[in-house]
């Protein structure tokens, strides 16, 4: 099979610990666009936060962001897709934070919020995007009323505030959220959560960006290291998993990469193994 386009994760797979492209990366990329193979970006990060990478790549056209929920042309920055938490769902995310003792970074209007709670882990957030505020209090800020709603919120705690708060959101909005845990290595014994709307993920992008390009989810190669990759991992023709990855990520994808995505060159690996020697 020929396949025609490469869908990348960013944080662990393209961009190193540094936020840089190995070179080597840079160099199979441009050799893969330059034998008539598109390249696109799928990522839990902000379009601000990803605009610099697409550019050191060169990459154009549509890339997927905040897990598929925002969709942005990289060539003009236009908006093609935006799907958030809107509405009563918005205010009663708000209410559930309100409640619990999480530090609470709001992803609204190309930008992240927050107030002095969130201080201590605002280096973490900021991988996600540059666009940072400091606030008085996340919670009363108007992005939450507004029309466009709230594209994600990442809340950050202990283990026993991120569940509490967890499973209430899951409880109370259902059908409407889609709210992830996980630990955060980098802060200690703290847990974070991410809540975002139901229905995109890096799956649907996948599959929209296919249609766009003229060609079929199987049809594309899909690189990644963590959990948010496993959807796009199960509709692409052929996936593969940095060696870092957790076990989960590794078991959905179809291949496995010797190379450390933060440090070493495990995107030109994909790309040699899927496309040989171009």
């Amino acid at each position: 099979m020929k396949y025609k386009l490469l869908a990348l994760d960013l944080d662990g797979t393209l961009l190193r610990r540094d936020g840089t492209l190995h070179e080597r990366d840079r160099w199979a990329i441009a050799r893969l666009q330059s034998a008539g193979v598109r390249v696109t970006i799928a990522t839990g990060r902000l379009y601000s936060g990803s605009r610099a990478a697409a550019e050191a790549a060169r990459i154009e056209g549509p890339i997927a962001c905040v897990d598929g929920s925002h969709i942005v042309d990289a060539r003009d920055h236009s908006e093609i897709s935006h799907v958030g938490l809107v509405g009563e769902h918005a205010l009663a995310l708000r209410r559930v934070l309100e409640r619990h003792a999480t530090a609470s970074f709001m992803f609204a209007h190309d930008s992240i919020v927050h107030d002095e709670a969130g201080e201590p882990f605002s280096g973490y957030v900021r991988t996600w995007s540059p666009n940072i505020s400091v606030v008085d209090r996340v919670t009363s800020h108007p992005y939450w009323e507004h029309e466009r709603g709230i594209l994600a919120v990442v809340g950050i705690g202990s283990e026993a505030h991120v569940k509490a708060a967890a499973e209430e959101l899951q409880s109370e909005l259902a059908d409407a959220a889609f709210v992830i845990r996980f630990a955060v290595h980098r802060t200690g014994d703290m847990h974070a959560m991410v809540v975002r709307a139901n229905g995109p993920t890096k799956g649907t992008a996948v599959a929209w960006l296919a249609e766009h390009y003229g060609c079929t989810p199987a049809d594309v190669v899909a690189v990644g290291d963590w959990l948010n990759d496993v959807p796009m991992f199960k509709v692409a023709g052929r996936s593969f998993a940095m060696v870092r990855a957790p076990e989960a990520v590794k078991q959905a994808a179809t291949d496995l990469l010797d190379a450390d995505g933060a440090e070493e060159a495990g995107v030109a690996q994909a790309i040699e193994r899927a496309w040989g020697t171009l």
